[in-house]
């Protein structure tokens, strides 16, 4: 235990310490309270309670107390007396179990006794930079359940199997940490070590993560470090004043009306970098994603009020601090804004995470999706402004929790039209997703096309597998998944930018976009039809010679689409389009997302200048 470290705001590991701990013969508890005039432990089981005076050991406002021949088998609060000589019942802040909510008592909890057997998994992992990332994001009780919460151990059993046939690679869990109102979905807790009894022990946490790794499937955890629940019995003054909240009035509240971090407090910063390692260290999780970093960079998110320097010096140290414990594990920003350098490491002055989400990407698209095809053509460069930025960053396309609630409709609704064509454009938009460069990630129901938006209370609407339309989407969602990974320029590639390059990103008159994404075996052209306007012999400027076959076409039969496909391969020819000297003519269906693929080994893509087209496509 080094006190210097954690006041601080150095210490990843203050958890070992801090907080109440088993130990050879009795029970020990290390509580900061700065402002306290007195602190006790008031423990209870069944109708045995009983008190327990901590004794002040520093004068920064350490409290200890040892409990000779003590079983770890209690729940506590801590008593704490004011400086006004108010008394406060207050949960631990470095509790690792809780009560289940209603109740809010701390749970004496002994992590070291589960035994994890995924070492092979462990070896091997890595952030994941050149191989395939394809995020499933899960609120745990909005998987399947029925009537009461799901548990942990019911998630093994339903949701591994089910993200492995999919073709997922890892699993994204929104926050767990302990949190009192179901509706925050975690985001704001009074409890950020203490996994939530909602769902199990922490035991079967631990299980849940372990399984998944023989799996072969990685586990991201939510965390919200921003801001905290304004419960009483929480964070919130803990000691009669501030301590984990900004003292100043005129920050110390969010837009959310929740109580936002000190991120200039060195216990603070020592508190939230050991919530984080908690997770990583004793529960295997392969990585975090941080919510809300906008609001940790400018004050609340702001970019006109101006920086937090505080917030980016806390960014800074715990992505850096992370790392060096754990140089495999991923860090991931959700950040709307377009403050420079998020994932360049630390030492270059970057704020040091892995990956970025690109919410940019994620607004633009669904908007342009949610357009009449008829207006298209005025918004065209909605779908090309991606990739005049991506490479500043490395980014992950998510279409998260966040786009499926409050009104804001699903994915599928989202799409213009009746519901055929809803679905038509919805194949189409997820083509377009899994081959533009970048890491993916989906929230759960997005692979069935749900209609219904995200309802912590309820789990997914398994029965719309029933019909052939959904049933027919699930199937092409896996079909992509699966293609992703099995050709490593979707994945090995996503950060060079040689391995894209648009064949027409100008057709805003047919709202056509064509581009290719190559490496040294193959080749993959794409193109994407926003229109209800069918096309034959639809004439593309090609990069090899060679033959084109069809990987995946969204209007196939077996996807419930048109079945106006290009079944037999086809052949370049050298006649010019698009600039380049061969290409091939394809049948093209209204709303179609088509890939092909040519063999590209020990040959150069041929590139020119675009030259105008002379000869019109012909419309059906």
């Amino acid at each position: 235990m080094n006190l210097d470290y954690f006041f601080s705001g150095l210490d990843t590991q203050a958890y070992k310490y801090m907080g109440c701990h088993k130990r050879d013969n009795g029970v020990e508890f290390y509580v900061w309270a700065p402002h306290a005039k007195k602190v006790e432990v008031f423990m209870s089981k069944d109708d045995f309670k009983v008190f327990y005076e901590l004794k002040k050991t520093d004068y920064r406002g350490i409290w200890h107390l040892f409990i000779d021949n003590c079983e770890c088998i209690y729940s506590y609060r801590y008593r704490i007396t004011c400086a006004n000589n108010n008394v406060v019942y207050k949960s631990d802040p470095y509790a690792f179990y809780s009560e289940k909510r209603p109740a809010n008592a701390s749970v004496m909890y002994d992590l070291s006794q589960y035994h994890f057997t995924d070492d092979e998994y462990m070896e091997k992992r890595n952030f994941s930079y050149n191989n395939p990332l394809n995020i499933y994001e899960v609120h745990v009780n909005g998987f399947k359940h029925e009537g009461e919460l799901t548990t942990y151990q019911e998630l093994k059993k339903e949701l591994i199997p089910y993200v492995k046939n999919m073709g997922y690679t890892h699993i994204e869990m929104m926050p767990i940490g302990e949190y009192p109102f179901d509706g925050s979905w975690g985001y704001q807790a009074t409890g950020f070590l203490s996994a939530t009894s909602r769902y199990g022990t922490p035991w079967d946490l631990m299980d849940f993560v372990n399984e998944c790794h023989l799996n072969g499937i990685g586990v991201i955890l939510d965390v919200a470090y921003v801001h905290f629940a304004t419960d009483g019995y929480g964070l919130v003054s803990f000691d009669g004043q501030p301590c984990y909240e900004y003292s100043d009035p005129r920050i110390a509240r969010s837009q959310w009306g929740s109580y936002q971090f000190d991120m200039g407090s060195g216990p603070v910063i020592s508190y939230l970098m050991s919530a984080a390692n908690i997770f990583i260290s004793e529960y295997h999780f392969d990585g975090l994603r941080m919510d809300a970093v906008s609001n940790i960079i400018f004050y609340d998110g702001n970019k006109n009020i101006g920086e937090n320097k505080a917030g980016l010096s806390f960014i800074k140290r715990f992505n850096y601090s992370i790392k060096k414990e754990h140089p495999d594990v991923m860090l991931i920003a959700e950040d709307s804004t377009d403050y420079p350098h998020v994932t360049v490491p630390t030492e270059y002055d970057g704020l040091g995470f892995d990956y970025k989400w690109d919410l940019g990407w994620m607004n633009d698209t669904l908007k342009y999706y949610e357009m009449d095809p008829e207006y298209r053509q005025y918004h065209h460069n909605m779908l090309t402004f991606s990739m005049a930025y991506f490479y500043s960053e490395k980014f992950i396309l998510p279409f998260s929790h966040d786009e499926v609630v409050h009104s804001k409709k699903t994915i599928v609704d989202k799409m213009w039209g009746d519901y055929d064509t809803q679905f038509a454009q919805c194949r189409n938009l997820f083509l377009y997703m899994f081959t533009h460069p970048g890491k993916k990630l989906n929230f759960l129901g997005n692979d069935m096309a749900m209609y219904r938006e995200f309802d912590e209370t309820r789990g997914l609407d398994w029965d719309i597998l029933k019909y052939p339309m959904h049933d027919s989407f699930n199937r092409y969602f896996h079909d992509l998944c699966n293609i992703y990974k099995t050709y490593k320029v979707f994945y090995s590639y996503d950060y060079d930018p040689n391995s894209f390059r648009w064949i027409d990103a100008d057709n805003y008159k047919q709202s056509i976009y064509i581009y290719t994404r190559y490496e040294e075996d193959y080749c993959f052209l794409i193109v994407l039809n926003m229109k209800p306007i069918s096309y034959t012999d639809f004439r593309i400027g090609v990069p090899y010679r060679g033959v084109y076959t069809e990987v995946i076409n969204s209007e196939k039969d077996i996807y419930s689409g048109c079945n106006m496909c290009n079944f037999k391969p086809v052949r370049s020819k050298k006649i010019k389009a698009h600039g380049l000297p061969n290409s091939i003519a394809i049948d093209l269906a209204p709303y179609a997302g088509v890939m092909f693929s040519v063999k590209a080994k020990n040959k150069i893509p041929v590139f020119e200048e675009p030259v105008k087209e002379k000869k019109k496509q012909s419309n059906a």
